[in-house]
């Protein structure tokens, strides 16, 4: 029986209740005891009402019902007793488990139980802070930047200390200060920010930030600044080779580096999820390879474990960037001269052979070639395989669907069916890659699959996911496996963080 307008508005009342209950519950699970609290991996921290009742509404998607605040209140409550140390906890797939593997165990017996590692441990946190300096604020520095802002919890992981630049006005600061304040993509900065102009410092919600005016990567001591043994995460892209980010390394007070870009040479190309355990303590040099290569790697990977990909090819229809020109004129590059904002720009890619560095088993299978289109951010990659092994849209959707849910690459692969999404749905995900169900093609053993991915948030969301692996601040993860119920066929890859 349908309901009446009004008991439609008085249940709406009542779940807008529940989630304004959550948020003090959240906030203090987040201060006191440096939990952070997530829905199928989107954090719940710092989120408003609507935003929360918005998270509990998406869950359907995952887990075809919708997660019920009935069911995460109480939860969330006990966590709250449980005087947890540090850890990062899914409420939806926590909640999941419980339903399906609780048996006749209390809400709080089973919590307890499952979370018996943190449990009684009251803040606790063995993670050792690790300084780290943005070398270059562009996009992907600004969007790092907010990142590890809104990560920084009680001060342990990763802690931004400085950002280097090269001066470009007189108000340099001022200027740095509202680029990350108000952005034309990501909308403003959620929080506050202040500029103090006598000690060159950039405040944001409390985390202090040097700059740090400079043009030589290898002169600079930022022992002078009290920072010590950090990684630097060069986002200028003026340097990709050993000799070049090398320099870093002749500065005092850096211990690593990590590239926001494709290495040459040996470096080693990481894209999380895929062969973020290949990083050793003797990596002193480490890059995080491209937006694409992050966006389709782990979509292949999946896909080549099932089905077996004898070859393909990754066409991707890619956003403009910097370096391409506003309006015609002089660029180095092929086609690229001409104006971004008027037209598609065919230009090549290395993504698709770069996969091979992070995925070895697709090396010399892979071919591929780009669009560059008139959009400021979101991208498309169209993959287009023959495949060893064939199978139909509805059992490669599933598939992935459930590898998005259940698998250990469920943080880098998204999914959705929507039949309206555009483009600018997917402005600010945080996943890698988001599979398009409904644009999926399959004939057999010829498959072609759609991936949409935020060429700048979703990839800046990974290059923080390789910067935590190579600091060693990953906090214990709970649901530390599915119910056995769920749980889709584990991948042959590193569990991710």
């Amino acid at each position: 029986m349908s309901q009446t307008s009004d008991s439609c508005l008085d249940t709406w009342m009542g779940r807008e209740a529940l989630a304004e209950a959550m948020i003090p519950v959240i906030g203090r699970l987040y201060r006191e005891n440096n939990v952070v609290t997530s829905i199928h991996g989107r954090s719940l921290i710092n989120k408003s009402t609507m935003n929360i009742l918005k998270a509990h509404r998406f869950a359907r998607r995952m887990s075809k019902d919708e997660l019920l605040l009935e069911e995460t209140a109480p939860l969330l409550n006990t966590l709250a007793q449980l005087d947890l140390g540090a850890a990062a906890i899914d409420i939806a797939r926590l909640n999941q488990k419980f339903k399906s593997d609780g048996g006749d165990l209390t809400l709080e017996e089973f919590l307890r139980a499952e979370l018996a590692e943190v449990v009684g441990k009251r803040g606790a946190d063995d993670r050792t802070s690790t300084d780290v300096v943005l070398y270059g604020f562009g996009r992907i520095g600004r969007l790092l930047a907010r990142l590890l802002i809104e990560k920084a919890g009680g001060g342990h992981g990763l802690r931004l200390r400085a950002i280097v630049v090269r001066r470009g006005s007189d108000n340099d600061l001022a200027k740095r200060a509202s680029l990350l304040r108000r952005d034309s993509v990501h909308g403003s900065f959620e929080g506050t920010i202040k500029v103090d102009t006598d000690a060159n410092t950039i405040t944001a919600n409390g985390v202090q930030v040097q700059v740090i005016y400079s043009d030589n990567p290898a002169t600079i001591d930022y022992t002078a600044y009290g920072i010590k043994d950090a990684l630097v995460v060069d986002n200028t892209g003026r340097w990709r080779d050993a000799e070049g980010l090398g320099q870093h390394l002749l500065s005092k007070g850096v211990s690593r580096v990590l590239l926001t870009a494709p290495g040459k040479g040996d470096l080693k190309n990481i894209v999380h999820g895929i062969n973020h355990r290949d990083i050793t303590d003797a990596d002193r040099i480490v890059t995080a390879a491209s937006c694409t290569t992050n966006a389709i790697t782990p979509v292949l990977k999946a896909l080549n474990d099932k089905y077996g990909v004898i070859h393909g090819h990754v066409e991707t229809v890619h956003s403009f960037t910097n370096d391409q020109n506003l309006i015609d004129n002089f660029h180095k590059g092929d086609r690229r001269g001409r104006s971004a904002a008027l037209n598609m720009v065919i230009t090549e890619t290395g993504a698709a052979k770069a996969v091979a560095k992070a995925l070895p088993e697709l090396q010399g299978k892979l071919t591929g070639s780009s669009i560059r289109v008139p959009t400021p951010d979101v991208s498309l990659a169209v993959l287009n395989l023959s495949l060893e092994h064939g199978t139909t849209k509805d059992e490669v959707n599933n598939y992935l669907r459930e590898m998005s849910l259940h698998s250990e690459l469920r943080k880098q692969i998204d999914y959705i069916d929507s039949p309206e999404v555009v483009s600018t749905d997917f402005v600010g995900s945080r996943r890698a890659g988001i599979v398009d169900g409904l644009a999926t093609i399959a004939n057999d053993k010829n498959l072609v699959v759609y991936v949409w991915y935020d060429n700048e948030f979703g990839y800046s969301c990974q290059v923080v996911r390789v910067m935590e692996e190579m600091a060693g601040v990953n906090p214990p993860t709970f649901p530390a496996k599915d119910s056995a119920k769920d749980a889709a066929p584990v991948l042959a890859v590193a569990a991710p963080v």
